[in-house]
């Protein structure tokens, strides 16, 4: 039984769920950060241009000619527009046509490259600090003045920045809550979603060691693909466990017999005197030990058979193939009964999928049976088309009514002269795990036991 503690736990599905929506939500808000930030920069530069540009157009309008000689009454609006940016540093030149300034600070900039438009916004400074300039141009063409008067109004950057600053953050906020909200309603549904997991194993945990019968749990469609692969994999837990079960069985059922006569044997022939009785008493021991042997190797090869039946996939062979490996196999039986054995193979490949060594298994299994128990000649052939096949057939009159009704079931001896009836159950177990079936017959003439297979493979 394997130490419960081998398995290494790691974080749980709702942790790994909570890092990766916090992940995202991390990247995710940075993102948002920085798009809110160069957003917020881009409104407040927006707004507080407007708000320049305001002040100019206000100023601009207050500009009156009067005998030649252009005047300013700066107007109170200009500056309560301005005042709306209350921490920030305001100055304002108007520039006559001949580049004197009207009024305002002379020292306030002017923009590089002045062109037939009628606003220009740029950047400047405001003695040590940064600040934000708009140039407002208007024209003049009467008869005693004419030329354009220029009006520069500015402004240092803390507002925007604040503007920027607070729109950036009130984001964030929004971003936060909703985030945390996100997080809450993922945390509920990979919780929901999880559910059958628990009850999976908990189905499993109360069950008795042995109780290997398939879970039938209703699961979302990824868990029921975890529930199918966790029942086919009881499946063959449960198909080698009866196998092994079986293989006990048949060992105390085949064996118990025969190690006894061998044991009652021995003993005559340790108390027996008389040569003669004692060489036919040893003679005897011989053949129950061959005997023996031949069924422990039946019992094995039938283990062997429910293993690889379970544990080797099948793939493409001709049964031409196996047919021949099967003759070979059994060279030294025909040779030592004195039969010889007929192939009959046709010319053209007889293709199937399955086991090559489980399929050579069981026609060694049946051609053995026949040179041992039936009449020659013995044959042994394939068969194609649709339904291929490998079959074995002798002159004998065939197993009994009895034998034949249970098709290789376990304890019915096959054997005509009293076989261990374990060959029919390899070939039948064979067969029946390639999906085919185990077939015998008597024509009147000849006796014939055939492996049948599912289709030709492509």
């Amino acid at each position: 039984m394997a130490d419960a503690g081998a398995v290494r736990a790691t974080l749980s599905l709702k942790t790994r769920v909570a890092l990766a929506v916090t992940a995202v939500l991390v990247l995710g808000g940075a993102l948002v950060l920085v798009a809110a930030l160069a957003y917020g920069r881009q409104a407040a530069r927006e707004a507080y241009d407007r708000l320049l540009l305001g002040a100019a157009a206000d100023i601009a309008t207050a500009i009156t000619v009067r005998d030649g000689t252009a005047l300013v009454d700066m107007p109170v609006s200009a500056f309560e527009l301005l005042s709306l940016a209350r921490d920030d540093r305001v100055r304002y030149r108007v520039v006559a046509p001949d580049g004197t300034t009207l009024t305002g600070d002379p020292t306030a900039p002017l923009p590089e490259a002045i062109g037939r438009d009628e606003s220009v916004f740029f950047d400047g400074e405001f003695g040590a600090e940064p600040a934000r300039y708009v140039a407002l141009t208007r024209r003049f063409a009467e008869r005693s003045f004419s030329g354009p008067v220029r009006v520069i109004v500015g402004h240092t950057l803390l507002a925007r920045r604040e503007l920027a600053h607070d729109i950036a953050q009130n984001a964030l906020v929004v971003l936060g809550a909703a985030g945390a909200i996100m997080a809450l309603f993922a945390w509920l549904a990979v919780s929901q979603a999880l559910r059958p997991l628990p009850r999976i194993g908990a189905a499993l945990a109360s069950r008795e060691p042995t109780d290997l019968t398939p879970l039938s749990l209703s699961a979302p469609r990824e868990v029921a693909g975890m529930l199918v692969s966790l029942n086919a994999f009881m499946a063959r837990l449960e198909r080698q466990s009866v196998a092994t079960g079986n293989l006990i069985a048949d060992a105390a059922h085949q064996l118990r017999t025969p190690v006894a006569a061998i044991r009652a044997q021995a003993q005559l022939a340790a108390d027996e005197v008389d040569p003669g009785r004692r060489e036919m008493i040893v003679a005897r021991i011989h053949d129950r030990a061959s005997g023996l042997g031949r069924l422990l190797d039946q019992l094995l090869s039938r283990a062997m058979i429910v293993h690889r039946a379970d544990s080797q996939p099948a793939t493409p062979l001709d049964l031409r193939d196996v047919a021949v490996d099967v003759v070979e196999a059994c060279d030294d039986l025909a040779l030592g009964i004195g039969t010889e054995v007929e192939l009959v193979l046709p010319d053209s490949p007889v293709v199937t999928r399955g086991d090559a060594m489980s399929l050579a298994e069981a026609g060694k299994n049946l051609l053995s049976n026949a040179l041992r128990h039936g009449q020659p000649p013995v044959r042994i052939g394939v068969t194609g088309g649709d339904r291929p096949g490998l079959w074995v057939s002798d002159g004998g009159a065939g197993a009994p009514a009895e034998v034949t009704a249970a098709r290789g079931t376990r304890f019915v001896r096959a054997g005509r002269n009293g076989g261990s009836g374990i060959g029919l159950a390899i070939a039948r177990e064979v067969a029946e795990g390639h999906g085919g079936a185990l077939r015998m017959q008597h024509d009147g003439a000849r006796y014939t036991v055939s492996l049948e297979l599912p289709g030709r493979a492509t």
